[in-house]
């Protein structure tokens, strides 16, 4: 064990990632060194950051911490911490459950844990609480969390009963961080919420988020800005044209449909129709040319029938979208669709169905990947690995979307700078290029 080592696990989403580096930057300032998802932790300290959204996770986030629970037993470990969604919604079960735990923490009260940690430098060293987080990202990108919470209360989805109502960060902090990462040399920005296209409604009963993007775009030393978590219903427009006029915004949207079916739309209690649905991927593609959509789409909810499903494979046939997920439905308790709905569609068809669905977007992805051939690029170089270096273009989110891949031999690649690249060759997802 490495005294006054910290190592920190994070399972989950990229907004649990952002608690994760926040609070190492408040441990190094209390004196401990600290490592991320290490592949050999050897800190006597560990802090783990589960995710409690769906049973995958929440198998994942308890066999992890089982995992570490057992280190501490073999006195590889001295102190073990929780925190994060699935210890906010179970911390009673799990402190029974799992004594070997030193204490829980939920997703808003984790900071406490430095009061509850000894330091091991006094008061007089300590660095600045509210300095900057440490992040574990390529220097170049970042996450950028704008709100907490949820108010839309969808049917099958456990996120409201985890971190409560929407609660918007206010303009200010967040531009002030944003400066403060630029001067670290972050140039990418992530923009991600449980649902970004409310964030301001709770300030001031007003729609603030193309105000906000508009304001970071303008941010010397911005170069991209991307969007996460958008919501269909009640879309602020303006936002588009700020996708238009800025540069420095990618053409890019991440927005969960979940479904066409108006059967299925209304079970779910997403508040929009499978008419208005259309018309907004209409507009979104009319209003800002060239854009990429991703979207994450269910298979298998309570009641889907044969007919739900077809009208979705069309849907997705139409729609063509350039990034997409999907995922079988589960049952998560306290949910209203855990309550209220049957689960009666049988795994092995909600299976086949996830596999067509996904079959079909390979084929949508192949060809919409082989139209960039010979055209020219913006290219950020995340990294080099083996023959190729590695970088998106301005419609790739880092780990989700496709990347590019450039051969290695002839000029020396940065990482986190950016480069004019001619696409040469498409597959399903990834493309290869090379520098112009």
């Amino acid at each position: 064990m490495v005294k006054n080592q910290i190592d920190f696990i994070t399972l989950g989403c990229s907004k649990n990632l952002v608690d994760t580096e926040q609070l190492m930057g408040l441990a190094r300032r209390h004196g401990f060194s600290c490592t991320h998802d290490s592949k050999r932790p050897i800190g006597e300290i560990a802090i783990i950051n589960t995710c409690g959204f769906i049973g995958d996770a929440k198998e994942e986030s308890i066999n992890t911490i089982l995992e570490f629970a057992e280190r501490k037993k073999q006195g590889k470990l001295r102190k073990l911490f929780v925190m994060g969604c699935l210890s906010q919604r179970y911390r009673k079960e799990l402190e029974e459950e799992i004594p070997e735990v030193d204490r829980f923490y939920g997703k808003f009260d984790y900071k406490k844990l430095m009061q509850d940690l000894p330091s091991p430098v006094s008061q007089s060293c300590r660095g600045d609480d509210r300095a900057l987080r440490v992040l574990t990202t390529p220097r170049h990108y970042a996450y950028l969390k704008i709100s907490e919470g949820c108010d839309r209360r969808c049917a099958y989805c456990a996120i409201p009963l985890i971190t409560g109502h929407h609660v918007s960060r206010k303009q200010e902090d967040i531009l002030q961080e944003v400066k403060q990462l630029v001067d670290q040399g972050v140039s990418e920005f992530q923009v991600i919420a449980q649902e970004l296209t409310y964030y301001g409604v709770d300030l001031d009963g007003r729609q603030q988020i193309a105000e906000l993007i508009e304001r970071m775009a303008d941010v010397p030393g911005v170069k991209w800005i991307r969007l996460h978590y958008a919501y269909p219903t009640h879309f602020p427009w303006d936002l588009l044209r700020v996708m238009r006029e800025k540069k420095n915004v990618c053409r890019y949207l991440d927005i969960a449909l979940q479904h066409i079916s108006d059967n299925m739309l209304s079970a779910m209690h997403r508040h929009v129709t499978k008419e208005e649905t259309y018309e907004l991927i209409r507009r979104l593609r009319e209003e800002v040319p060239g854009i990429h959509l991703r979207t994450t789409l269910m298979v298998g909810f309570p009641g889907e029938t044969d007919e739900d499903f077809e009208e979705l494979m069309d849907f997705v046939r139409w729609a063509r979208f350039e990034r997409m997920g999907a995922f079988a439905y589960s049952e998560e308790e306290g949910t209203y669709s855990a309550e209220h709905y049957i689960n009666n569609v049988r795994a092995e068809v909600k299976q086949q169905r996830l596999d067509r669905l996904m079959a079909l977007q390979q084929e949508i992805s192949a060809e919409i990947e082989a139209e960039k051939v010979g055209s020219i690029l913006q290219v950020v170089i995340d990294r080099k690995e083996g023959d190729y270096y590695v970088g998106r273009t301005e419609f790739c989110s880092p780990e989700v979307d496709p990347e590019v891949l450039i051969p290695v031999s002839g000029k020396r690649l940065i990482r986190g700078k950016y480069y004019q690249a001619r696409i040469t060759a498409a597959e399903e997802f990834d493309v290869y290029a090379r520098v112009e």
